[in-house]
C-alpha cells in the first residue's frame, strides 16, 4: 500500500454513517422509555410494558464468588502479566536498529455465569421475568484483587497461571442478588402454563432491558449517547472530508463545512422520522390499551353473572339438603328403634352419607371465592383504565410540546379523550341474591 492516508477519509466517512446510525437509534430508545407509563404487576397486559419492584425467586441461584442469593450472575477471573519485548527495525536512513519496549495486560483465565425466570413483585403482585436475551444491567457483587497468598487465588482460580504471570489475579462478579430493586422494559405475553402475563424476549418488542439502574438515570444516558454520536458523526465528517481536500491538495475548508452539514441535515431528517414514528407508535398503544380496557369490561360481563348463578345454585341446594337432613332426624327422634314407623336401619346409612358428604357442599367457600373475584374484577378494570389514562395522557403531552406537534398536525393525529367516572359507559354489575 503505497498511501494509507488515501484511505483515512473513506473509513473516515464510514465511521460517520456508523456513529448518526447509533445516535438516532440512542433516540428512539429513549423515547420509548419515556412514554411508556409504569405500570403494576397486576395491571400488565400484552404488549410493550414497564415495571419497578424487587427481583424474587423461590428457589434462588448461589453465587459463584460472592455466595449471594440471587436470580442472575456473571463472574471472571482475570490474571496480570508483563514482559519486555526486544525488536530491531529499519530506520528512515535504511539502518538496522534495536529497542525494547515494556508490555503488560490482564487476561481471563476463568468465567461463568447462571440466569433463571424470576418474578418481579411490587406492592400489587408479581410478574415472571424471562431473562433469556434481555439487556441485563447488574450491580457488582464481588470485586477483589489478591494474590498467591490469598485462599481465594487457586480456591475459585484455575490451578494453572498465564504466560509471563505477576501472580496477581482479579475476581469480579456482577449479578442480580434477591430483593434487589429492578426497572423491567418489555413485551408481555400469556404464559403457556396457567392464564397470567410474562415478560419475554420477542422479535416484536424494540427493547427488552433489565436494570439495576433507575429509569432517570437510564433515559439520562440514552440522552447523553444521542448527542455524543451526534457530534462525533459531524467532526469525523468534517475532519474525513479536510483531510481528503489536502491530500488533493485543496485547503479550502468549505467542501467540509459542506460535508458537516449534509452529516447534520442527515441527522435532522433521522431525527423528524423519529420522532413522527415514535408519536404513530404511542397513538397505537393507546388504541391497545382502550382494548384492554373493553376486554376486562366482557370479562366482568361474562364472569360474574355465571359465578352468581353458580353460588345461587349452591345456595338452593344446601338449603333443600338441610331441610331434607332436619326431617330425617326429627323422624329418627319421633320413632325410636323397634317401634313402629321408620325403619331406623333404613335410614341411618342415608343420614350418615349426608354427614359426610355435607362439609363439601358448604356455600361459604362459593361465597369467597365469588367476594375475591369481585374485588380481583374491579381492581383489574381499574388498573386497565388507569393504564389508557396514563398512556392517552402522554400521547396528549407529545401532541402539545414543540416540535412533536408540528409533525403530528402535518399527519392529522388528534388528542385522545381521558376515562372519567361520569363518562365511563359500562356500569358496574349489581349482584343480588333475592332473584
Amino acid at each position: 500500500m503505497e498511501n494509507p492516508g488515501v484511505f483515512i477519509p473513506w473509513i473516515g466517512g464510514v465511521l460517520a454513517i456508523v456513529f448518526l446510525m447509533l445516535s438516532l437509534r440512542a433516540g428512539r430508545r429513549r423515547r420509548l422509555l419515556d412514554d411508556t407509563p409504569t405500570c403494576k404487576t397486576t395491571g400488565v397486559f400484552i404488549g410493550m410494558v414497564e415495571l419497578k419492584g424487587t427481583a424474587e425467586s423461590e428457589q434462588p441461584l448461589r453465587s459463584f464468588l460472592a455466595e449471594r442469593a440471587c436470580v442472575h450472575y456473571s463472574w471472571r477471573v482475570e490474571e496480570h502479566w508483563s514482559r519486555t519485548v526486544t525488536e530491531t527495525y529499519t530506520d528512515s536512513d535504511g539502518k538496522t536498529q534495536t529497542r525494547t519496549r515494556h508490555e503488560s495486560g490482564w487476561t481471563t483465565v476463568a468465567s461463568g455465569g447462571e440466569q433463571q425466570p424470576f418474578y418481579l413483585q411490587d406492592d400489587c403482585g408479581a410478574v415472571r421475568v424471562m431473562p433469556q436475551g434481555a439487556d441485563l444491567e447488574a450491580i457488582t457483587m464481588f470485586n477483589e484483587t489478591c494474590g498467591p497468598s490469598d485462599p481465594l487465588y487457586y480456591a475459585k482460580g484455575p490451578a494453572h497461571s498465564v504466560m509471563d504471570s505477576d501472580h496477581r489475579r482479579s475476581f469480579v462478579e456482577k449479578g442480580i442478588p434477591l430483593h434487589q430493586r429492578i426497572y423491567v422494559m418489555g413485551q408481555a405475553r400469556e404464559r403457556s402454563d396457567m392464564v397470567a402475563a410474562e415478560i419475554a424476549q420477542s422479535h416484536k418488542a424494540s427493547m427488552f432491558m433489565i436494570s439495576t439502574r433507575d429509569e432517570a438515570v437510564i433515559s439520562g444516558g440514552m440522552a447523553s449517547a444521542f448527542w455524543w454520536w451526534g457530534i462525533g458523526g459531524f467532526l469525523l465528517t468534517f475532519f474525513a472530508i479536510m483531510t481528503g481536500c489536502y491530500q488533493a491538495g485543496n485547503e479550502s475548508p468549505v467542501p467540509a463545512l459542506a460535508g458537516g452539514l449534509l452529516f447534520l441535515g442527515c441527522w435532522f431528517l433521522g431525527w423528524a422520522w423519529m420522532v413522527f414514528n415514535s408519536v404513530v407508535g404511542l397513538r397505537q398503544r393507546v388504541k391497545q390499551a382502550w382494548s384492554q380496557v373493553d376486554v376486562q369490561l366482557k370479562r366482568r360481563h361474562d364472569l360474574i353473572p355465571n359465578l352468581v348463578t353458580t353460588v345461587k345454585g349452591l345456595r338452593d341446594y344446601e338449603s333443600k339438603l338441610q331441610a331434607e337432613v332436619a326431617t330425617l332426624r326429627a323422624q329418627m327422634a319421633a320413632t325410636p328403634p323397634g317401634e313402629a314407623g321408620a325403619d331406623y336401619s333404613g335410614i341411618a346409612p342415608m343420614l350418615l352419607a349426608i354427614e359426610e358428604n355435607y362439609p363439601e357442599l358448604k356455600t361459604e367457600e362459593s361465597f369467597l371465592n365469588l367476594q375475591r373475584n369481585l374485588i380481583d374484577t374491579e381492581q383489574r378494570i381499574a388498573l386497565a383504565r388507569g393504564y389508557f389514562n396514563e398512556i392517552a395522557s402522554f400521547y396528549n403531552t407529545r401532541l402539545q410540546v414543540v416540535p412533536d406537534r408540528f409533525l403530528a398536525a402535518m399527519a392529522g393525529m388528534q388528542p385522545q379523550e381521558l376515562l372519567l367516572a361520569e363518562s365511563f359507559e359500562r356500569q358496574a354489575l349489581t349482584v343480588n341474591f333475592a332473584e
